[in-house]
Formats: structure tokens, sequence, C-alpha cells
């Protein structure tokens, strides 16, 4: 149910002489930042594409082109403006009476005449409605590539939380035997080095280090992480920012185990939790 930040969707709309094509691309950014690239003629429809975007997407660096192309239907008609027809004609009527030896406007010069050709384009305004639908269609398109791009890292985010369980459960079990045999080579060697000291001395000495190289509370942090990890892939909105806090959290507790641990064995569960991490963040930063 998360949604990836990386998506395409292009979509165009025919409409008679002129087609809308529009295409939306979407990576990765910290917030929603909006791009358009717009022909001039349809500028004044970016405040209500800006608002239909903002409205389904939460995060990303989304970028809009919207262009005009050539229809695919038959030319468009052209007509002749009659009424200024006939008052050039009877302008040139009088000027001609005035001054005989001015040459006549010529073909092209009508032709050129501000306001001689009217033809059927569409306006601004009869063409928003189908830009506005445009841009919904393409929205739908575009949250569809970014929920199965969001599946898949999920998935492989839950195939690294399920190792990180495998390894949690080994490092579980081994920390008491650890401890015992930490307390035994640590109890020889204040023997040796400090002969003066008495047993119960020595029994205190290793019993306050053995607490500080117990890692329970730190293996019972990183299953509940995960539980929280699993908890957000399962629901709805964005998860993107919770999830990267979390990363930073598991990685915390993953130094921690790896800086009190004793041992070689668990210190190398928490070196490989570190790289499974590692490359969960590097996924999230992609989820909206």
């Amino acid at each position: 149910m998360v949604q990836s930040m990386t998506g395409f969707a292009v979509q165009t709309r025919d409409l008679g002489s002129i087609s809308l094509h529009l295409e939306l691309r979407s990576v990765n950014s910290r917030y929603l930042d909006l791009g358009f690239r717009i022909v001039d003629d349809l500028r004044a429809a970016e405040p209500a594409i800006r608002e239909r975007i903002s409205a389904r997407l939460g995060r990303g660096k989304v970028e809009c082109r919207l262009n005009l192309q050539a229809g695919h239907a038959a030319p468009r008609s052209m007509a002749l403006n009659g009424a200024l027809l006939d008052q050039l004609a009877a302008a040139q009527d009088g000027l001609r009476a005035r001054f005989p030896d001015a040459p006549p406007l010529s073909v092209s010069e009508l032709l050129r005449w501000p306001g001689m050709l009217a033809d059927d384009s569409l306006g601004f305004d009869e063409m928003l409605p189908a830009i506005v639908a445009l841009v919904d269609t393409a929205l739908e398109e575009l949250v569809a590539t970014r929920q199965r791009e969001g599946d898949k890292l999920a998935d492989m985010i839950r195939e690294r939380v399920a190792r990180m369980r495998e390894l949690v459960a080994q490092a579980a079990p081994r920390m008491p035997a650890v401890v015992l045999e930490y307390q035994e080579r640590l109890t020889a060697k204040l023997r040796d080095a400090v002969a003066s000291l008495d047993e119960d001395r020595i029994r205190q000495e290793v019993a306050l280090y053995a607490q500080r190289i117990d890692v329970d509370e730190e293996l019972t942090r990183l299953s509940t992480h995960l539980d929280e990890v699993e908890r957000i892939l399962k629901s709805a909105g964005a998860a993107g920012k919770r999830l990267d806090f979390l990363m930073q959290e598991l990685n915390r507790e993953a130094n921690t185990l790896a800086s009190k641990s004793p041992a070689t064995d668990i210190t190398a569960i928490a070196m490989e939790m570190k790289v499974l991490i590692e490359q969960m963040r590097e996924q999230v930063q992609n989820l909206e």
C-alpha cells in the first residue's frame, strides 16, 4: 500500500483540429516539488493543474509537460470575414476616388488583414475542461505506476526485515553463554592481575561488567522496530519519512549491539544487520 516517488504517465486527447499531449514524470524529493513546461497558449491552465497534482501526491519532484499538437482530424475550415471585406472595399473605393493612381489591395494583403480569416479552433476556455480531465487521467496512471513500484520496494524491505529477525533470533540465545564465557575470562584475568582482591569484590566487578555488555534490551528494541516497519508497510498513506526514522533507530541499536558485544559472532551479526539496514534505507528514500 506504500507508494514509490518514481513514476511516469503520458496521455493525449484529440480535440479535432488539435490534440493535447501531457506527460507527468516523478522522481525522489524530500517534499512535493512541482515543475511545469507548458506551451504559452495553455499557460493559464497551470493553477488548475497544480491543484489537481497537489491533491493526489504528497512527495516527489514532479515535472508536468503540456503541449498542443496538430490533430488527426480533417484540416480546420477557414472563412473570410464578409463584413470586414465590405468595409475594406468601401474604404478602398473612397481612397481611389481621391487617389486614382493608388494600387488596389492585393489578395495576400487582404488575407493577412487582422480579423479577415475566421477559423474553428477552440479557445482556452473551451479547452480547460479537457485539460483538467486529461490531468486526472494522467494522475491515475502516475499513481498506479508509483504503487506498483512501491509494492516492489515493500517486498524488498520485508525480505530484509525477515533476515534481521533471523539474526535477532540467532543472537538472543547466544547472549547468556557469551556473558558467561566473558565472565570466566575476566575473572581469571582479575585473579592474575590483582591478587589482593577478595572473591566477593571480583564477583561484583564481573557482575557490573556483565550488565554493561548485556544486549537483551537492544535485541528487544530491534524486534519492536521491525514490527513497526511491517505495520507501516501495511498501512495506507505516506510512509517514507516514518520508515526513514525507523531506519535510524534500527541502525542505532545495531551499532550498540556491535559496540557492547564481546563475542566475534555477535559482532558479525551486528555488522550484517547494518548492511541490511543500509539496503532498506536506500529503498526507503524512494517511498512517498
